[in-house]
């Protein structure tokens, strides 16, 4: 039997095996073609228009023989910024950083504890611009079971696994819509179990989504 056909849908190979071959275009232009971006149309000029600053977001998923699994975070109620919302490790890439790779890997340790040697990066997601103020690069990987999660208690509030079937079935994506400085907004939300991902992990999803699955 061909390797190809070996390979199991949802889990972490397959998962590398898209992420190379992503279609959608050229990440570097394709940013207003997917996720939530595409339900926003006018807002793509004014986010354009913006002084962004530069993060990245490691997207962890998890190498499992019964099926991948994404991991996420849930930011603490302190922080200035996103409080208590459901997020990827990540943040401003640093000078020192070089590469949103670097800083991505680099925030997953300092966020979760998550040691970049059971990380592989597979690629990158075309970049979401967020109204807050930030062009995030989305950089893919595969992690290998055996780390130790330490959560940092000053920024993550609780870390968990979602199955990348679940988020992967466009089924599980709803939209919704809200007033956001005196416009209205429309966003992805992907409710499961007791957490709500949406915003800009939601709109990160429905990208990888649309770049990788659909």
């Amino acid at each position: 039997m061909d390797k190809a056909e070996t390979i199991l849908p949802f889990s972490a190979e397959d998962f590398r095996a898209r992420a190379f071959t992503q279609s959608g275009g050229p990440v570097e232009l394709a940013w207003r073609d997917h996720g939530d971006h595409i339900l926003n149309p006018d807002s793509i000029r004014h986010i354009e228009g913006l002084n962004l600053r530069d993060a990245a977001v490691l997207v962890p998923v998890i190498d499992d023989p019964d099926g991948a699994k994404v991991l996420l975070t849930q930011r603490t109620a302190s922080l200035r910024k996103h409080s208590g919302q459901i997020a990827f490790p990540g943040g401003a890439i640093d000078r020192e950083d070089g590469s949103p790779e670097v800083a991505a890997l680099r925030e997953a340790e300092e966020e979760i504890g998550l040691p970049r040697h059971f990380v592989e990066t597979v690629g990158r997601l075309p970049d979401y611009y967020a109204m807050t103020g930030f062009r995030i690069t989305p950089v893919l990987s595969v992690v290998r079971r055996g780390f130790e999660i330490r959560p940092n208690p000053h920024e993550v509030e609780h870390v968990f696994e979602v199955p990348l079937s679940f988020l992967m079935d466009p089924d599980n994506h709803q939209r919704d819509s809200a007033v956001w400085q005196g416009s209205e907004r429309h966003f992805y939300r992907m409710p499961y179990g007791s957490w709500m991902i949406w915003g800009i992990t939601a709109g990160i999803l429905r990208t990888l989504y649309e770049r990788l699955y659909a």
